[in-house]
């Protein structure tokens, strides 16, 4: 690591420390049940599945999740969104606003992202929530932790990110709600029991306590083990199963009525968002972000959506560090497993790594290092009717952009803000 990304890192925890200090002002003012929510993937929704159920008894933390975020949000002001200038004004604005603010919400749903090491460690030990939900693991911002693993600190990567999250049960006071399939997970928290590091409960849920799954392009529905049935008007991956389950969990823990119409629950953009494309497309939006299990996920859902010709358009999967090629090369074989009628590859990862792989296995792959030929060859090729699912980096919200049947809609899809649209201007994405 140089001496300037040393810097860097350092400087990034005095600044957070800084306006943590602030916060907590209004924090302790306010003392509300901490609920938080971690993990690699799912973050976002299970926030949105909570708010469902809680709604105004509740206080969110939307479009905040990092050190700085959360400091933001409990003093009602918003991070950095275009102007550099902003510090100068937060540097004086947190402070001032710590003194006055007051949320009179019984409960705060507080999103906590693992993005760099030390991060939910940073929060968990300030919030010390009353329960946490850790809905997924992964190698999510691979990258951020390889110097870890440079370091010897670490084995691998798998073992830095888990501790990295495993920061968060520690510090919860009550419940610590988690993915019984995933041995990673179980074994954290069995291991912080055993040194005595939380006296919370820690509840398990299965996948196989899923009794039914249904799909569409415009909605899903399921169905639990004990009998309550979830509707939506999203496709929604088969995945989700986990978060309702601990929906269920938490509000019998609340002693809230739990409600499962969830048609008209906000869906984040990039997140399964159904959208009518021209000439009869249907459109599934999940292009926010990608790694492995989220990729895995997307294309569970994808086949076991009943229509019979379905495109996967993938991008690649950016921050995976030096184990981006074996990423790409196995996201190959989870695409063999969706059967997809049609499948397209943008980005030079995926070119270099996902491609040559498909071709082994004998599945015809169309491959684009930008999103213009591939709107082109989209547009070219679809008779319409056909289900065009899309998931990754590399700008695929544009090529949904220029398919939307409704332009409105556009407005609904991820990276709206002012610096992704300069950084698609400077493509000549217009």
């Amino acid at each position: 690591m140089t001496l300037t990304a040393k810097f860097k890192k350092k400087f990034y925890f005095i600044a957070a420390g800084y306006f943590r200090f602030f916060a907590n002002h209004a924090l302790k003012r306010w003392h509300p049940q901490i609920i938080a929510i971690t993990g690699s993937v799912g973050k976002t929704t299970m926030l949105h599945l909570i708010e469902t159920q809680l709604k105004d008894k509740a206080h969110y933390s939307h479009d905040a999740n990092s050190a700085f975020g959360i400091a933001f949000d409990l003093v009602n002001l918003r991070g950095i969104t275009g102007s550099k200038l902003r510090w100068l004004y937060l540097i004086f604005a947190v402070p001032i606003k710590s003194l006055f603010v007051k949320h009179d919400e019984k409960y705060y749903i507080v999103e906590i992202d693992g993005e760099r090491p030390h991060e939910t460690e940073f929060l968990a030990s300030w919030l010390k929530p009353e329960i946490t939900l850790w809905v997924s693991l992964g190698r999510s911002h691979a990258v951020q932790y390889e110097q870890q693993i440079r370091d010897g600190i670490f084995e691998n990567l798998d073992k830095a990110i888990t501790h990295e999250f495993a920061t968060l049960p520690e510090n919860t006071k009550k419940v610590i709600y988690i993915d019984g399939d995933v041995p990673l997970m179980v074994k954290a928290t069995e291991k912080i029991l055993q040194k005595g590091k939380t006296k919370a409960d820690v509840i398990k849920y299965y996948k196989k306590d899923l009794k039914k799954y249904e799909v569409a392009p415009d909605g899903t529905v399921f169905e639990l083990k004990s009998g309550l049935r979830f509707k939506f008007a999203q496709p929604m991956p088969k995945d989700m199963a986990i978060q309702l389950l601990m929906l269920e969990g938490l509000m019998d823990y609340l002693k809230v009525k739990i409600n499962t119409d969830l048609t008209d629950m906000t869906v984040a953009p990039g997140r399964s968002s159904f959208f009518e494309g021209k000439n009869g497309l249907k459109i599934i939006d999940s292009s926010y972000n990608a790694h492995l299990i989220s990729v895995k996920s997307i294309l569970e859902m994808s086949k076991a959506l009943p229509e019979k010709e379905k495109w996967l358009i993938i991008g690649d999967m950016v921050e995976q560090g030096f184990i981006e090629g074996d990423e790409h090369a196995k996201l190959a074989d989870l695409i063999k497993d969706a059967k997809p009628e049609k499948v397209i590859l943008v980005g030079r990862r995926t070119k270099k790594y996902t491609y040559p792989r498909l071709k082994e296995l004998n599945i015809e792959a169309e491959t684009f290092a930008d999103v213009k030929p591939a709107l082109a060859y989209i547009e070219k090729n679809t008779k319409g009717g056909e289900v065009l699912i899309f998931k990754g980096s590399q700008y695929l919200e544009w090529i949904i952009e220029k398919l939307l049947k409704n332009p409105e809609d556009a407005e609904k899809l991820p990276r709206r803000e002012k610096a992704a649209k300069k950084r698609r201007e400077k493509r000549g994405l217009n």
